[in-house]
């Protein structure tokens, strides 16, 4: 039986072991999904040596960025994101990968268009990096938003009329509005955003979040995060049975 896992903590709400388990059993796999709840990164190691038949590990947080000083080799993308969301684990060699930006690639250009030329991302923290990383690649130029200004980003409160008309792609990467507090949302100014702006929440649950509500109520398109969380365990799957 091969064996494949999830770190993090907590791990109550987890979407990795219900995909993963309900794959193992639709495509009659040998293979298991286990949760490793565990409250200090340091605590990796031994979990490592209580299960030496480990393959493959997903990363959530608090420990995407934590992770990296336990990891043998980094992929090109987390070395520039500095988090890792997959660990592949061969011949005691841990490889960690970036799957994040792939899922969120394939679901962001499933609904672009040309007219979303630039990003107004939410958030600035690793799932922030990851969400750029992208927009890099895709050549989209993006203004920073987070509670405090600093050198590389502006505050919710300076987001204005002339900000949100210029931004037609609008991400949030911050956890507001993540069950159980479905209410909270990013303090915009929802009133200016229309039918060409396309709203992106990394967050699954629930399905349609308050900053995804509010943007519907507005005419724009929306995406929630789950399609991309589907495209980065594919990708996760597909790195822990490369052969090379």
């Amino acid at each position: 039986m091969r064996l494949f896992g999830l770190i993090g903590y907590p791990l109550g709400h987890s979407f990795s072991k219900k995909y993963f388990t309900e794959k193992f059993e639709r495509e009659r796999l040998p293979c298991a999904f286990e949760n490793f709840p565990i409250k200090d990164i340091a605590l990796l190691p031994g979990i490592l040596k209580e299960h030496p038949s480990l393959e493959g590990l997903c990363v959530t947080i608090p420990y995407k960025q934590q992770v990296i000083p336990f990891l043998n080799e980094l992929s090109p993308e987390v070395r520039e994101i500095g988090a890792c969301n997959s660990i592949r684990i061969r011949r005691g060699i841990l490889t960690g990968y970036n799957t994040d930006t792939i899922g969120f690639k394939q679901s962001l250009l499933s609904k672009l268009t040309p007219k979303h030329t630039r990003a107004l991302v939410l958030g600035t923290g690793g799932a922030s990096r990851a969400v750029r990383f992208v927009l890099k690649e895709l050549g989209i130029p993006y203004t920073l938003v987070s509670r405090r200004p600093g050198e590389d980003c502006i505050s919710y409160a300076s987001v204005n009329k002339e900000i949100i008309s210029a931004h037609l792609l609008i991400i949030n990467t911050t956890p507001l509005g993540t069950f159980p507090d479905i209410h909270d949302c990013p303090a915009l100014p929802y009133e200016f955003i229309g039918p060409n702006h396309f709203l992106f929440d990394l967050i699954y649950n629930p399905e349609e979040t308050s900053f995804l509500k509010k943007g519907a109520q507005q005419g724009a398109i929306t995406q929630n995060g789950h399609e991309m969380l589907i495209g980065q365990a594919e990708a996760s799957w597909d790195l822990w049975n490369r052969e090379s």
